[in-house]
């Protein structure tokens, strides 16, 4: 009976997903234009502020996941930012349908804006929720879990398509104020949906406390026992004694098995005869509050190593949008934009997801006798190789394309209507390859850092995961900085001029393919080091 409630809540949170990436979709997608045409800001300064709004909203998923581990726990956090959420979509359908000129109208609209910004930090949080309504002390249910994720990022791709395509097409042709009204509906609704699962959801992760407090309090512990000797019976360390069933002293966290490595802050563990009178949780520590900061401390290489794969990610949205400008994107009677050839790798993702969970899993899970098919990391590392490929494939076809420009002279804007004569869909490998690189590794990231993560740690940890993404797209506007500067010294027009039919953006592409052959290099040590969590129980 259990497992068809969990079919229902799966299939529920996918719909409240969907509904939750729709409307954002149908906001950030088209941005850029509402303000330049609606509002009348000039482009850089739209640009601008699109830029400012995504990166406060790359900051609000840590807040999110700070607060569902400390204080409120998910559920609840889950609905407060789902109440902001539709406050905010809102207040910009009520900004968007009213006149823009009245007195006011921009300031309501930034308002809702950045409500929806805030809003949106409970997206890092539902992952982590609907994993946690499966068992994970159950064989079925473990299996389960790892499919939702990929389920829940497909959910999330469908969102993006729908608010991308449909919604942008219904503020352009049909008007801002039923463009923006739609999202508003769709955030609504998703919390309609949410609530009509509160009586079958399992909410047995209840808040722990604030995480960074205990992570402080084991470093100001084990620094004020720099000079005490670690026990070589690890048993001999300090775990609470009425811990019973495998739990903690840390509500609603198992208890973690001791491991050798940081054998430094095992020094926080360490009970001394000052301890014994009246310890404080500043001297004294449990081997489970211990572990909480060394499973932090394996978690950073392996965040880190998804920076250079989200700097070469962002490519589809900056360089490959570049090249595809200069391509013919005649098909019949219509012109294709180089921007939407993106929806691509949203298919590619689609056909992916259903492909590998329920084909190339089955056949992994044979072949290597592991629950999920791949390890976590196995997955993830696959996932870097893909897209290693997809910036060779991207780099073949600029050679392509400056074959064609040598061939015929192209070097300028007279060329056949301003573009090249090569057909832009050559540009489809390339979108369909970073999509598979997808599914393997942001679907992989997303469940290694759940399950990776301590117990009362996991939201937190969900939201880290986030980060890398943001700091990935500062990292590619680096390398393009870098890049443009240091090639273009001594007159040279460099690899990415202004008129990229002058430049040698291949060879761009071919310094990204090694830089993900570096990364993944650094990912192989990082695994090979790596220690997985093991729990007492």
């Amino acid at each position: 009976m259990w497992i068809g409630w969990m079919h229902m809540l799966s299939r529920m949170g996918a719909v409240n997903n969907f509904m939750q990436y729709t409307a954002y979709f149908g906001v950030s997608t088209n941005l850029v234009n509402y303000l330049k045409y609606r509002l009348h800001e000039g482009s850089k300064s739209a640009a601008n502020d699109v830029t400012n709004w995504q990166g406060t909203g790359s900051i609000t998923p840590l807040v999110a996941a700070y607060l569902a581990d400390a204080f409120l726990g998910r559920y609840w956090t889950i609905l407060l930012f789902m109440a902001i959420s539709v406050l905010g979509y809102g207040v910009l359908a009520a900004s968007a349908a009213a006149a823009p000129a009245l007195h006011g109208g921009a300031a309501a609209f930034y308002a809702g804006l950045y409500l929806v910004a805030l809003g949106g930090g409970l997206l890092v949080v539902m992952a982590p929720f609907g994993a946690g309504q499966f068992d994970e002390a159950d064989e079925v249910e473990r299996r389960r879990q790892s499919s939702f994720f990929n389920w829940f990022y497909l959910s999330l791709n469908f969102g993006s398509l729908v608010g991308g395509t449909v919604l942008v097409w219904v503020q352009t042709s049909v008007g801002w104020g039923i463009g923006y009204g739609v999202p508003a509906i769709f955030s609504a609704l998703s919390v309609a949906v949410f609530l009509a699962g509160t009586a079958a959801y399992r909410r047995r992760q209840p808040p722990g406390g604030s995480p960074l407090t205990r992570i402080a309090q084991v470093v100001v512990a084990a620094a004020r026992k720099h000079d005490v000797e670690v026990p070589a019976d690890a048993s001999l360390l300090h775990e609470c004694c009425d811990a019973v069933d495998g739990m903690s002293a840390i509500q609603g966290s198992r208890r973690l098995v001791h491991t050798g490595q940081f054998r430094f802050l095992d020094k926080a563990a360490v009970e001394t005869a000052g301890d014994k009178a009246g310890p404080s949780p500043w001297r004294l520590c449990t081997v489970t509050q211990v572990e909480e900061l060394k499973r932090v401390l394996r978690l950073l290489p392996v965040w880190a190593s998804g920076i250079i794969f989200a700097a070469a990610y962002t490519q589809m949205t900056t360089t490959f949008v570049l090249q595809g400008d200069t391509l013919d994107p005649r098909i019949g009677g219509f012109k294709v934009p180089a921007a939407v050839l993106s929806v691509f790798d949203t298919l590619s993702v689609m056909l992916w997801v259903p492909l590998y969970d329920r084909a190339i899993v089955p056949l992994a899970r044979r072949v290597t006798g592991h629950d999920r098919g791949f390890t976590q990391l196995a997955r993830m590392g696959v996932g870097l190789v893909i897209l290693t490929v997809a910036m060779l494939v991207a780099g073949t076809l600029e050679v392509a394309r400056r074959r064609v420009i040598a061939r015929h002279g192209l070097y300028g804007d007279d060329g056949d209507g301003g573009y090249l004569p090569l057909s832009i869909f050559w540009q489809v490998p390339q979108y369909v390859v970073v999509g598979a690189s997808e599914v393997f590794t942001f679907i992989g990231q997303m469940e290694f850092f759940y399950d990776q993560a301590p117990d009362a740690m996991r939201s937190l940890c969900s939201g880290l995961s986030s980060t890398s993404f943001a700091l990935g797209n500062y990292a590619s506007s680096a390398i393009v900085v870098v890049v443009a500067r240091a090639t273009a010294r001594g007159g040279r027009l460099g690899w990415i001029p202004d008129n990229i039919n002058r430049g040698h953006l291949d060879d761009f592409f071919w310094l990204l393919a090694v830089l993900c052959v570096a990364n993944f290099a650094a990912y192989l040590l990082i695994a090979r080091w790596y220690t997985y969590k093991k729990t007492v129980d």
